[in-house]
């Protein structure tokens, strides 16, 4: 039985992982709170255009190092018997922790730009959004303001 529940443990893990929210670096998703809100527009042209990885959340990855502390800790368990297989137990749980948590911040990252526009004003500023379009040096742009909140769409 205990054989059984480590692949199932596994597979849950990596489930809940890879259901992290990263549309929200998209310049064509709002917020909740953003819809109904009158929202700034400037115009302006990109200066370049520069690949960037976003890291999701807080770096807080909870659910990754609990999941491999689990799943450290039975795979541990099965080794050795008495005191090594407490130890055995310990070290598990501590190494499943470390790999757990690299490897959510891993699926918590998110490819994008880091966009440098000229706005009409003369002002230059910098925005990095989610890579889900092909931008190009001197394309015309708009940025939407909410707040310190900005958003790059194509004009």
């Amino acid at each position: 039985m205990k054989r059984m529940l480590i692949p199932a443990l596994a597979l849950s893990i990596l489930a809940l992982a890879g259901c992290a929210n990263n549309s929200t670096y998209s310049g064509d998703v709002y917020r909740g709170n953003q819809a109904g809100t009158a929202q700034s527009v400037s115009y302006g042209t990109i200066q370049s255009v520069r690949p960037v990885q976003i890291q999701g959340g807080n770096g807080d990855s909870v659910l990754g190092s609990l999941g491999g502390a689990v799943i450290g800790g039975l795979l541990g368990n099965q080794v050795g018997g008495g005191s090594g297989r407490t130890l055995a137990t310990a070290a598990g749980a501590i190494g499943g922790t470390i790999a757990g948590s690299k490897v959510q911040q891993a699926t918590d990252r998110v490819d994008g730009y880091e966009l440098e526009i000229r706005q009409d004003s003369g002002q230059n500023v910098v925005v990095v959004q989610k890579a889900d379009r092909n931008w190009q040096v001197g394309q015309r742009v708009r940025l939407i303001a909410s707040g310190s909140s900005v958003s790059v769409a194509p004009y």
